[in-house]
């Protein structure tokens, strides 16, 4: 038989004594949650500075989660590295250990994200207040499950849904999940910069009255704005054209978390109008990478059953690091939302005018799309087809010779983010690169057809099956050129930004095909196809 020593142990680097353990008596327990709902905890750890009611700096589910891993509690439960005890050594010497003291489960006091009751109740609630929300829900599946949720909660199947075609893959999939036909609004195209507009309320009068002269009416519409680019659409007038027909009006906002928080910027969606609206909270503001946003107003649309689809579409284990960061973002914001953006827009302001003076360089601005009311002034969107350059090659200098990163590169542009965290040093070395590259390449004669390409990808869409449908039927594998007149059997578009030009159920076209093989030659990455070298194309058998 093997005896077992109880001796003393270190916890966090705390030694406890014998002194210690006689205070703990192994015939009681250590807590009590009659209905596992307690957030009171009765051992304290002294390694770490208690907290107290009187530390109201600290967000509610922030606060929660520090509690929590402070305390000296005999633990077993999840996750496998138990708090950092058994943490790997290779990732902890990259970011430390405290991330994984805080990784902590579905503890009684930490509330539970799909029976709010507690923390994560408290700091939806202070988000649903400071965006304008009557309900707010924290998203750990990023904005793609906030636009599947709000998509499946509004269009059962055989419904219609209107919706751009260059919509992000999440309103595809969400199509697929909801059974939704989609009813699509084709953009207006700016073929020298290749980069599509936003959507005009006369495009969606039409694709409602389209519908309608078919004894048929759309169930929701879904519109993105801000673009990746930061093109804006006019969503007051959308809502108010949808609510005239009581229609649900969903917009897909994961870049404009920050609208509306600033003089200088658009109005939310919200504030528009809008009945739920997703936001990337991780993209501009400040949480981490995948926690996203769910907004609702009023009462169009059933929230009961915005929270089941969202229980259906969301991990049952979701991490606590990223909804304390949702709930510190908001904090951060809430204590000066009318300035914390000053000097973001400061810095952007003073880019855009330093970038429009150098030659050959062209800079995106509102103007080059009438329709849309407003670019988002955080987005700056470079052109440098001037100087013979496609944006892939102009990113490729930029990076390897400044060490300039940039958020999106297109055939002709590449799109800058800035935020909260964007820096002088950064737009400086940004500007001193570009004004090198245009110097440069300012002699540099290239073939009339490179600078003024047409490679439009949404023109002539002709759908054979729904995305459903063809997601669910048998497929075969032809080549490239063979798979022209047949129908889509996969998704395929160049990442970023995430916009198809395939999607299953369309009769592939010669100018998708076209576009597609352009934007590869390049250098863009292709995602969601079976061949990533595009040889071959999944098609349908119908």
């Amino acid at each position: 038989m093997m005896l077992l020593s109880l001796s003393p142990v270190s916890h966090f680097g705390v030694s406890l004594n014998s002194s210690t353990y006689s205070s703990f008596s192994l015939l009681s327990p250590l807590r009590i949650h009659p209905l596992r709902s307690s957030p009171e905890r009765t051992i304290a750890l002294p390694a770490f500075e208690s907290i107290t009611d009187d530390t109201p700096e600290l967000p509610p589910l922030v606060r929660a989660l520090k509690a929590s891993a402070e305390e000296n509690a005999a633990t077993f439960h999840f996750p496998g590295h138990n708090r950092g005890h058994a943490a790997p050594p290779s990732f902890t010497r990259l970011i430390g250990i405290r991330p994984y003291i805080h990784d902590l489960p579905e503890l009684p006091e930490l509330d539970n994200l799909f029976c709010p009751q507690g923390p994560i109740l408290e700091a939806q609630t202070e988000a649903a207040k400071l965006f304008g929300a009557s309900q707010t829900w924290f998203l750990v599946g990023g904005t793609t499950c906030g636009i599947q949720a709000a998509i499946m909660a509004t269009c059962s199947p055989g419904q219609f849904l209107i919706l751009p075609r260059n919509c992000h893959i999440s309103a595809i999939s969400a199509m697929v999940l909801s059974g939704a036909v989609p009813k699509y609004i084709v953009p207006d195209y700016k073929n020298d910069w290749d980069i599509a507009a936003g959507v005009s309320s006369s495009q969606v009068l039409k694709a409602m009255q389209e519908l309608e002269r078919e004894g048929k009416k759309a169930a929701a519409v879904f519109i993105t704005s801000p673009t990746y680019h930061g093109i804006c659409s006019n969503l007051r007038e959308i809502s108010e054209l949808c609510h005239s027909r009581k229609i649900p009006f969903i917009v897909d906002e994961a870049h404009g978390g920050h609208l509306g928080f600033h003089s200088e910027f658009p109005n939310s969606a919200l504030q528009q109008g809008a009945d739920l609206t997703v936001q990337s909270t991780h993209k501009v503001l400040c949480s981490l990478t995948q926690s996203s946003m769910l907004h609702m107003s009023g009462n169009t649309v059933d929230k009961e059953k915005i929270s089941r689809c969202l229980q259906t579409l969301q991990t049952t284990s979701p991490s606590y690091l990223l909804l304390a960061s949702l709930d510190a973002a908001r904090a951060q914001l809430s204590e000066s939302p009318d300035i914390v953006f000053n000097q973001a827009i400061k810095l952007a302001y003073e880019a855009r005018c330093m970038l429009k003076r150098i030659p050959g360089i062209s800079v995106l601005e509102s103007s080059s799309f009438p329709t849309s009311p407003a670019i988002d002034p955080l987005r700056l969107t470079v052109g440098f087809w001037q100087l013979g350059l496609s944006g892939y090659e102009a990113d490729e200098i930029l990076y390897r010779d400044y060490g300039i990163v940039c958020e999106l590169v297109g055939s002709k542009s590449i799109t800058y983010a800035l935020n909260l965290g964007t820096c002088r040093d950064h737009i400086q070395r940004l500007l001193l690169g570009i004004k090198n590259v245009a110097r440069t390449h300012a002699y540099i004669q290239q073939p009339e057809e490179r600078l003024h390409t047409k490679h439009a990808p949404f023109d002539d869409i002709m759908m054979s099956l729904i995305p459903r449908d063809a997601f669910f039927a048998s497929k075969r594998k032809v080549t490239t050129m063979e798979s022209i007149g047949e129908v889509s059997g996969e998704l395929i578009c160049p990442y970023p930004p995430g916009i198809p030009v395939l999607i299953p159920g369309e009769v592939i076209t010669k100018e998708a095909i076209d576009y597609l093989l352009h934007v590869r030659g390049e250098g863009a990455d292709i995602s969601g196809a079976s061949d990533p070298s595009l040889s071959s194309i999944v098609v349908c058998n119908v």
